[in-house]
């Protein structure tokens, strides 16, 4: 009888491996969590044969490997011990037996199963082997100086392997990881060729003893710089402690060395280290009561007291600043639409690049509070430096240390104050700045808003470079056309025209009122504010674009409240419309539309001032005389040439007005604007005028109820003007219910706030024939004219009027 053929192929249970590879004659744990290998090793826990066949993943991650995701040559390998770590969790030792190929995975079943051919591994021996053997044996021993990341054993483990091939499984196997990854092993493990087996595993022994080489000298240097720092350090501690036992303590030594820690606490960078190491040797060889003593240690204390490498964790969270916005400030929707969009690129751009806002508009509308709300937003430290009135290019870069009492510039004080390198810095009134023979600091400031420059910012004081790129920097200012223009490039404007009624009885309502009450320690039960009472104050006390003089009325009632209550009287006030009349006295501002009536010769226009849009009146008044044409109110040249061209085309249309066109023969005209102690000048007010003079020179009254702004051609044509926004604002705070605007300006229309446009009429106009015909009453029935009249005049701290 003949014996059964041997079969080609066996199938077996596989484990797959994710991070490790199994050797034959290898004894290892292995960690068994995934449901798949589980349920294989509960299974062979209790069975006769224990046999598995061991594969490793290519990609480590993957969580459920298929015959594509393993490599073909694998370890059988016998289970030796299962432990239960928990419920679905085991330990198994795995004993390697011999290699095998894969061929094919068996469908079915609960896990993983394979046709698998055996790889014979070949018992050949010639002095080539024998040589190479004994090579990766002495490369072993030497390997152990390494020990540990090294296996101390590995050693060992070399000289008791019984041949070339275990000998290179196992001294691959023992190799640290890393430098040895498991796709090395894996390349040792296909090798059935034993010379080019012992080739690898000499190749991967070579690396780990060259990269563990380097690292020692490396460390050995290391070692040697902080041991004697060390030294330097115990030696100057033994000798403060024989000065102070002989008596001979200095206090300018012991300065030094407060100098030398705070120096070293500091993380300094190389280069500036050394820079205060220097000046620190030169230090000691200095009396202390020198002047360059006092000098020096004044630079060296301000080099270790900048943040080199403090700062702040970022919190880019959009609706965490949408919130903060929202708490802070009412109103504002495109301005806060911006800053969340700002917020947003600035979370997504990991370079921290970003464009340089600039908040523009008038006093008290909340541009840095805007600021404010932003570093609390996203925990930052906030700094804030003003600019009005600087003049001096060194208040920005710093003095340089040769001039007496020098000290850094703003800037570099800026991030000091703040202890971070990536605080919020507001840059306040940056249209405020002048320059002189001393510098420009507008100049100056270009350095420092330039992302590719201020990574390397250069303090004349500080003398090293400092990186601020890190810093974010945010600029108000009252007016854009004073902002120099290579300064303005280099930001984003983002305009605050103010703020309407309605949105001014929110602000106090949810705002101004209980901060208020709070600050003057009082309860709403001892005052309580009513919408009546915002009201009575934000159209009669105050006349603004911001809410700074709200602010300020509204804490002169709760004052009036508190004095009363600190006195021992049992107060519990309702501020009504009359309360705060009796606290605040006669009213400053009354609605001048409503007092006004249609006049010959009074018109309104509506102008831009810092301070937000205002209402100015034109005044036209004919006497007899020679034909001279006067103009007063201290206008500027543009108003002036503005009055020249109505004059003209006033002229040129008479016969079409019904006015005489030899007018000027028998009488004199006079142009007047009032408060004549403030200038005034723009481009917008050639319709105010000519409507004023049509209205003077026809007799056909002007209407009380409107007002209007635009500058005029001589052939009629209404150009368009800026600052809309704010004189249609302007223009209804102060009552005005109907205003004309030139026709190409519609597109700014879309600025205005609903609730205006619904309580002002808006006409858009496109020649000086459409204003009049607005404009212009007829004329009355009876033959006398009243008087010119104008408005009463008691505004003369009305702020400039600027284009």
């Amino acid at each position: 009888m003949t014996s059964p053929e041997k079969p080609l192929f066996e199938v077996l249970p596989i484990l797959p491996l994710r991070n490790a590879v199994l050797f034959p004659a290898a004894v290892v744990p292995i960690n068994v969590g995934r449901a798949r290998s589980v349920r294989l090793v509960e299974e062979l826990a209790h069975a006769e044969v224990r046999l598995l066949a061991v594969l490793t993943q290519k990609v480590p991650e993957t969580e459920d490997p298929g015959l594509e995701d393993l490599f073909t040559v694998g370890t059988i390998a016998r289970i030796v011990k299962v432990i239960k770590l928990g419920a679905s969790n085991y330990s198994v030792v795995l004993q390697g037996v011999s290699r095998f190929r894969l061929l094919g995975i068996v469908e079915g079943g609960t896990f993983l199963r394979g046709r698998i051919q055996r790889l014979p591994d070949p018992a050949l021996r010639s002095p080539e082997i024998d040589k190479a053997g004994a090579e990766l044996r002495e490369l072993a021993r030497s390997l152990k100086a390494y020990s540990p990341p090294v296996p101390a054993d590995l050693g060992a483990v070399a000289e008791n392997a019984a041949d070339a091939g275990a000998l290179a499984d196992l001294v691959t196997l023992h190799l640290p990881s890393p430098p040895v990854t498991p796709p090395d092993r894996q390349q040792v493990l296909e090798a059935l060729d034993l010379t080019e087996r012992l080739r690898l595993a000499h190749h991967l022994a070579r690396r780990v003893h060259e990269v563990h080489r380097v690292r020692k000298e490396i460390q050995s240097i290391v070692t040697g710089e902080l041991g004697r720092s060390e030294r330097e350090d115990i030696l100057r501690a033994q000798l403060k402690s024989i000065k102070e036992e002989l008596g001979e303590t200095d206090e300018s030594e012991e300065e030094l060395d407060q100098l030398r820690e705070r120096i070293a606490r500091a993380r300094l960078p190389l280069e500036v280290e050394r820079v205060a190491r220097r000046q620190l040797g030169r230090l000691r060889a200095m009396q202390g009561h020198s002047a360059e003593y006092q000098v020096t240690r004044s630079y060296v204390e301000w080099l270790a007291d900048l943040p080199w490498s403090r700062s702040t964790e970022d919190r880019f969270d959009v609706d965490a600043v949408r919130r903060a916005l929202d708490e802070d400030h009412f109103g504002l929707e495109k301005a806060k639409k911006r800053i969340v969009e700002f917020v947003a690129v600035r979370k997504l751009r990991k370079d921290r690049r970003g464009p340089i806002l600039c908040f523009i508009g008038p006093p008290g509308v909340g541009k840095t509070s805007l600021a404010k709300s932003i570093a609390r937003a996203i925990g930052r430290q906030m700094v804030r430096i003003s600019l009005g009135g600087v003049r001096d290019e060194a208040e920005i870069r710093g003095h340089r240390r040769t001039y007496v009492g020098a000290l850094p510039g703003r800037i570099i004080q800026a991030m000091k104050k703040a202890g971070t390198t990536n605080p919020i810095i507001i840059l306040d009134e940056v249209d405020k700045m002048g320059s002189d023979q001393r510098g420009d600091p507008a100049a100056a400031l270009l350095e420092v808003l330039d992302p590719d420059q201020n990574s390397t910012f250069m303090d004349h004081y500080i003398d090293v470079p400092y990186d601020i790129s890190h810093a974010m920097f945010i600029c108000t200012a009252n007016q854009r056309d004073l902002i120099p223009a290579a300064l303005a490039d280099r930001m984003e404007i983002i305009e605050i025209a103010g703020y309407t009624r309605v949105e001014k009885l929110n602000i106090a309502r949810e705002y101004l009122g209980p901060k208020n009450l709070e600050e003057h320690g009082l309860t709403p039960e001892r005052l309580e504010w009513t919408d009546e009472g915002y009201q009575t104050i934000i159209d009669s006390y105050t006349r603004e674009a911001g809410v700074r003089n709200l602010t300020r009325e509204v804490a002169s009632v709760c004052r009036a409240v508190a004095v009363r209550l600190a006195s021992g009287e049992d107060v519990h006030e309702t501020a009504t419309k009359d309360f705060v009349g009796s606290v605040l006295g006669v009213s400053r501002f009354h609605d001048e539309a409503a007092e006004r009536q249609p006049s010959v010769g009074v018109v309104a226009g509506m102008a831009w001032t810092p301070s937000g849009g205002i209402v100015l009146f034109v005044e036209a008044q004919r006497f007899a005389g020679k034909g001279e044409i006067t103009v007063t109110g201290q206008l500027g040249n543009v108003m002036k040439e503005s009055a020249a061209a109505a004059f003209s085309w006033v002229r040129t249309h008479a016969p079409e007005l019904g006015i005489d066109p030899e007018f000027l023969k028998s009488s004199d005209v006079h142009l007047h604007v009032p408060a004549g102690g403030v200038p005034k000048d723009g481009p917008s007010a050639g319709v105010t005028i000519i409507t004023a003079l049509a209205s003077l020179l026809t007799g056909r009254p002007a209407r009380a109820d409107l007002a209007m702004t635009g500058e005029i051609t001589l052939r009629g044509v209404v150009l368009p003007i800026g600052g809309v926004k704010e004189k249609v604002l302007g223009a209804h705070r102060a009552g005005i219910t109907h205003v004309l605007l030139p026709a190409r300006n519609a597109k700014d229309l879309e600025d205005i706030p609903e609730e205006i446009k619904s309580a002002v009429k808006i006409d858009l106009v496109a020649r000086v024939d459409d204003v009049l015909r607005h404009a212009l009453l007829e004329r009355p029935t009876s033959t006398s004219l009243p008087p010119p009249t104008s408005p009463p005049d008691d505004d003369d701290d009305q702020p400039d009027v600027l284009p």
